[in-house]
């Protein structure tokens, strides 16, 4: 065998992922769009509808997003009146972030976007569970 098949990317496990993920926000831009959300906010209001109040490290660990990317994300949310942030009185290093009423208003609005999207992704539903399941076994080795 080649010593350098190894390098050939259609032999990169990663690749697809990569690919993919970019495939999967592109199709979500369409969707999310008439909310006036990116897909980041949009995932992290997701965060948000299961929580409701979260602290900011805590969200950022949930989303797999450092500091830096979740910093802008939530500053646009709380520009929109999505979600609320503030440093808790017990510590003023710790951030929390909660939904506003309009926050949880859009909740409402939203609710049909997983619908849409599953749609899209011409899986059958035990296919999707078993991606679901190996993606999540690989997530949690991060």
């Amino acid at each position: 065998m080649d010593s350098y098949e190894k390098l050939k990317l259609e032999n990169q496990l990663c690749f697809p992922f990569y690919a993919i993920s970019r495939e999967i926000i592109k199709k979500y831009k369409p969707v999310l769009d008439p909310f006036h959300l990116t897909y980041t906010q949009y995932i992290t209001m997701l965060v948000l509808w299961e929580k409701e109040s979260i602290t900011f490290k805590e969200l950022g660990q949930k989303l797999h997003l450092d500091s830096g990317t979740m910093t802008p994300v939530v500053k646009k949310l709380e520009q929109m009146k999505l979600i609320h942030k503030y440093r808790t009185r017990e510590d003023d290093r710790v951030v929390m972030v909660e939904l506003t009423e309009q926050g949880r208003s859009l909740k409402e609005e939203i609710v049909k976007v997983p619908e849409a999207m599953s749609c899209q992704m011409q899986l059958e539903p035990e296919e999707a569970l078993q991606l679901r399941k190996l993606l999540d076994k690989m997530l949690q080795q991060f």
